[in-house]
Formats: C-alpha cells, sequence, structure tokens
C-alpha cells in the first residue's frame, strides 16, 4: 500500500509539531521554576503606595497570562481583519451553487434551450507556413 500525500503531510506535520511543541514545553516549564518569586501588580496608576487594585502572583503566571492574553488578541484582530474575505468566500460559494444548479438544469434538458442558436462548427486550423531561410 501506497501513503496518499495527504497522509504523509500529516505524518510530517505531526513530528514538525512535537520538534516544536516539546522543547517550548521544557522552556516553558525551565521558565516557571526559575521565576517563582510573587511579585505585586498594581492596576492604581494614582497611588503607588497603598493601590486601590492590585495583585500578587508568581512572576511566571503573570508571563504566561500575558502570552495568552497577547494570543488571544491577536486572533481576534486576525479574525476581524479577514472579516471582507470570508464575505466574499460566502458569496462566491452561493453564486457557484447556483451556477451549478443552472448547468445540471441545462444538462437534463438539452432541448428546452429555445432560441439559442446551433452548435457553431469548430473554427478552421491555422496553417502556418514553412519559415524562410
Amino acid at each position: 500500500m501506497t501513503r496518499t500525500p495527504q497522509a504523509a503531510g500529516g505524518v510530517i506535520r505531526k513530528i514538525a509539531a512535537v520538534l516544536i511543541l516539546v522543547p517550548l514545553a521544557i522552556v516553558i516549564v525551565a521558565f516557571a521554576i526559575a521565576n517563582r518569586q510573587a511579585v505585586t501588580i498594581s492596576f492604581d496608576p494614582f497611588s503607588a503606595d497603598r493601590p486601590a487594585a492590585s495583585m500578587t502572583l508568581p512572576l511566571f503566571a503573570l508571563v504566561i497570562a500575558v502570552l495568552i492574553f497577547g494570543v488571544m488578541l491577536g486572533g481576534i484582530a486576525s479574525w476581524l481583519r479577514h472579516g471582507r474575505w470570508r464575505r466574499v468566500a460566502r458569496r462566491l460559494e452561493r453564486e457557484a451553487l447556483q451556477l451549478r444548479g443552472e448547468l445540471e438544469s441545462l444538462k437534463r434538458a438539452p432541448g428546452a434551450a429555445a432560441g439559442a442558436p446551433p452548435p457553431a462548427a469548430p473554427p478552421e486550423r491555422l496553417r502556418l507556413r514553412a519559415p524562410v531561410r
């Protein structure tokens, strides 16, 4: 049995994912172990001594939370930016579906096209003369 190109591509993607995700996971775990100290995050720009809104958490948790927030924000921005293309794709899909339906109806009833000209004969072939030397 031979493998289809899609199946081979799936295996390559899995191998690439493992080669990227395993070292990334090791780096994240090492970062979390090395940065366990607690940091205080203040959301009050007016009072540095006694902030109204503050939070204390480990540094690695803060960095990972900010990273997750950034990935989500980037994904939302990308999704919004591609909205126009999704709209165009839906419109073209509807048009293609409509045209397929028309084509099928014309295939089923070949004599139904009243007023349609008879099929034309193919054009004559172009005859070229041999090059002059």
